[in-house]
Parts: C-alpha cells; structure tokens; sequence
C-alpha cells in the first residue's frame, strides 16, 4: 500500500488505489450478502452508500475544521459528537452486534459516550440549518428516506471497518471512488430497471449539458434528478469557469438545483453530488409535479433545464388537477414538457442569452394528437425549439427499445423553423448494447455541426407553418434516408418492422391515454 508524507514529513493516511478500493467495497457487498436483512443489490446500494455518506461526511468536516482554525474563525460542524463517525464508527473494535443496530435504529439508544440520547438515524432526521450549514438540512432530508435492513450487526460492523479503510481527504481518491461510484450506479441502475426504472447515459448527458452550455450566474435545475447525472455534468461543466472566491461562492449556494422524489435515487444522488464537489445540493426530495402550474411565477423560473423525465408513467388524477384543463394527461412525460415550459424564466439570463431547455422525448411524444398536440402548439408559437435530435436504436438499452429524441428550445421567441439531426449509429453497428453502449465521440459529428448548421446526409429542417399546419407532428423523417423495403437484407427489414412496431405499440399507448382527457 503506498503511503503519502504529511505536512511535517510523517507518513499520512496510506492512499487507496483504484484497484484496493474496487477490492475493498466488493468485499463489503460479499459480507452484504451474508445478511438475512438484504435482498439484491437494491437493498445493498442504498446500505453501502449511506455509510459511505457518513464517513465522507466526516472527513470533510475534518478538513474543514483544519481550514478554520487557521482562519481564526469558530467551526459549525454539520453532525455533532458523540454522533460523528470518529465516535461511534472509527474504532474497529467499536460498538457492534446488537448495541451497534440499537444505536443506529433505535429512537433512543446508549450512545458512544455512555449516555443516553436518541438513535443515530434518529439524531440525523432530525438536524435543522438553524445554526446556518445547510447540510444539516441535506442530511435531514437524506436519513428520512432511508432504513438500515440488515439484521446482523456483527456482519455491520465488519462492512463499517471496511468503508473505514477509504480516505476521503485524498483528491485522488476522491477521483478514484468517483469513477467506482459511478460503476455502483451503472449496477444500481441495472438492478432498477427490473422495476420500470432507466437512466440516462453518460454520453447523452455529456452531450446535452456541451451544447447547452450553462454559464456561471446562470441556474441549472433537473426537475427528474435521479442519481444526479445530469446536475454533476452541469458542475463540472461550471467549475471549468469559476476565477474568484465570489464565482465559487456563486456556483456552490446559487447555481444548481434539482427534484427526486424516490428515497433510493434521491440519496444517490446526493451522494454523487458531494462526491463531485457540491458542498450542499439543493435537491427537492418531493415530486416536481406537484405545483399547480398556474402558480409558478418569475421567482421559481429558471435560466438552464437539462432532463430526463420520466416517461412511460402515469401520474393520478390529483397531480393532473394541477394543468389547465385541456392539458390534462396521465402520460407523465407530457406532464413534465408543460412543466419545464413554464419553469423557464421569460427575460434573458445573467450571461445575456435567452433562458434554455434540453429534454428527452420517447417517439410518441413527437407525432401524439389531442393532449400533446396543444402542448406542441405551444412550444412551437411561445418557445424556439431550434433543434431535435434523433437518437438511434438501444441508446437506453437494456431498460426500452423506446426510440428517444432530444428537445431543445429557448425563450428567445417563436419557432421558425425546427432542424432536425438524425444521429447516426457507429460504422458497422445495427444498434447499441448494454455492453456496448454510446460513447461521447459518437456525437463528434453532431457537434462540429450545431455552431455551423447545413442540410447533409443527417441534418434537415423543417418550417414552424409545415409543422403547424399537421397538427404538430414533429415526427419527420429524414428526407434523404428514406428506405426502400422491398430490396433490404433479411436482417435490415427485420430491424425495420421491429421499429415500425415499437412505433405502432407506442402509438396505441398514447391513444389509450388520451382518452381520458378532455378534447
């Protein structure tokens, strides 16, 4: 193990390379397993990283502590003793088997100082910022959406030891757990998307927040967070142009803000947002939706919204209440279009450009009548949607074979004319797997294109009066692509009737939703 000198020459902390990290928490999930409390990876994520979370939490509140008193200035710390992962976690020979579950579970329990007081999870739920540090706020609003399963604390104290190994204060480690962290969610999201559930991949992402390009001063929200993809693009993407001690004062407590109302997504979240460098995230634990619409006014708009919401869902009749009534569906995608329109705030931002939206869309989204094509009416005559991408079959594979786009549009006035991009798979490639996903490099072409827009092989556009004039259907092919059926490879036209399809069976969805709604 490779050891690192301290400020005075002694050795530090001994550095965790990759290798020994990825080591060190599979043998965590390994003891995971042995536990009557778990069951899959569902249940062992969340454990894993809200005891990561508290000794993250702890390291940085060491550091931070440091920090001060070499300002002369009095430190707040966000988690007080005995409860801080120094008194009740440090020692491997600590607290374990029942007094240890007692002491995390219970509502009052004997703590590591010997006396009595309230639980661990109970302490944390209910910290307040009342003595300014908004993380308490944060770690509030994380403990109440989270239970520790596991039956053994035997088998607890051996995973605490283990996590007790990382070193958080370590910028390399940092990049090194960030980078496993993300394996975690790559696994999390398999796990999850049994249950209906799918996220966003990293090239896609990377790509919406590159062309958006927010700027410092502007705000950036995702109001269908996840586990935060979108929102640490987006940081990162800021930090980048952060100069003065104000700028990171600005990026930190004013620049970045989402909503995710699952307990498990919602930690995750949290957790990758610290991770990456957010001291705080503002992270609504509530569903986005749940607003009346009418209501939201200038003060709740927003400069940059970058988004996945959910789509494929139905909300209930209480959250549709909450749209005009001619707009009122169960398809939650559509829900969250009208919400993302009127999130956007009306005047130019901070940086002097015109409040901005990047949203994926499944197909039907694109030619649906009735409901969504009012909404579509809309976006077209109050917003600019200036472009649509196309994305190409298995993008979100395994999760749907859904064929997705992604819309983007500003405030700077209405739609002129829409272009369309049609993104190409790879040379070679009839679609993308779970094993070989998209790469950011896959939208090279894209984005050498989208400062310098010609019609070509991928690229087309299409007037706002056209569009107008057909009830909105945005669904619009590729004129120069148009396939000829009859003289396809077996293999071709069996990809091309599989699409065909999936587009029939959406559509049937889409009409099934509709149906409901008033015309």
């Amino acid at each position: 193990m490779a050891r690192t000198k301290g400020k005075n020459g002694a050795d530090a902390a001994p550095m965790t390379t990759s290798q020994m990290l990825g080591s060190l928490l599979k043998s965590a999930r390994d003891i995971m397993r042995k536990d009557k409390g778990l069951n899959g990876d569902l249940d062992r994520l969340p454990l894993l990283t809200w005891i990561m979370f508290l000794k993250f939490l702890d390291d940085l509140e060491r550091q931070r502590e440091e920090e001060t008193a070499l300002s002369g200035k009095k430190f707040k710390a966000a988690i007080e003793a005995p409860y801080r992962w120094r008194d009740w976690a440090a020692d491997p020979q600590g607290v374990t088997g029942d007094e240890l579950l007692s002491f995390i579970n219970s509502e009052e329990a004997v703590r590591a100082d010997g006396k009595k007081g309230p639980g661990l999870f109970a302490y944390l739920r209910s910290l307040s910022s009342s003595n300014g540090d908004n993380r308490r706020d944060v770690i509030a609003t994380v403990f109440r959406g989270v239970d520790n399963r596991m039956k053994s604390g035997y088998l607890l104290r051996d995973i605490i030891n283990k996590v007790g190994g990382i070193h958080f204060t370590s910028s390399n480690e940092l990049h090194t757990l960030g980078a496993l962290y993300e394996s975690m969610l790559r696994e999390m999201r398999d796990a999850a998307g049994d249950s209906g559930e799918f996220y966003t991949p990293r090239a896609v992402v990377r790509f919406m927040v590159e062309v958006t390009d927010p700027r410092l001063g502007e705000t950036v929200l995702d109001p269908a967070s996840g586990t935060g993809g979108f929102l640490v693009e987006a940081y990162n993407h800021l930090e980048k142009q952060v100069k003065t001690v104000a700028d990171r004062k600005r990026l930190q407590h004013e620049t970045i803000a989402g909503c995710e109302p699952k307990s498990l997504p919602y930690l995750l979240c949290q957790m990758n947002l610290l991770l990456h460098g957010l001291d705080a995230p503002q992270i609504d634990p509530g569903n986005a939706l749940r607003f009346k619409l009418s209501e939201i006014g200038e003060k709740e708009r927003v400069d940059v919204i970058l988004t996945n919401p959910p789509f494929g869902g139905e909300e209930e009749k209480g959250i549709q209440g909450n749209f005009p009534n001619d707009r009122q569906t169960s398809e939650t995608a559509l829900l969250f279009l009208q919400l993302i329109m009127r999130k956007l705030k009306r005047q130019p931002t901070p940086a002097g450009r015109p409040a901005r939206a990047a949203v994926v869309v499944p197909n039907g989204t694109l030619f649906g009548d009735g409901v969504c094509a009012r909404i579509k009416e809309e976006l077209i005559k109050e917003f600019n949607l200036h472009s649509i991408v196309r994305l190409p079959n298995g993008v979100f594979s395994p999760y749907t074979p859904i064929p997705t786009n992604i819309l983007f549009f500003d405030r700077s006035g209405p739609t002129k004319e829409v272009w369309y991009y049609e993104q190409p798979l790879p040379e070679g490639r009839k679609n993308y797997t779970k094993t070989q996903p998209m790469q950011f490099d896959d939208f090279k072409d894209c984005m050498a294109w989208w400062s310098k827009r010609e019609e070509n092989d991928q690229a087309w556009k299409v007037s706002a009066q056209e569009l107008l004039a057909t009830n909105c259907n945005l669904d619009r092919k590729n004129p120069r692509g148009m396939v000829d059926l009859e003289h396809l490879p077996p293999d071709q036209l069996a990809d091309e009737i599989l699409t065909k399809e999936l587009r029939i069976a959406e559509l049937m969805r889409e009409i099934k939703g509709y149906l409901g709604a008033p015309k």
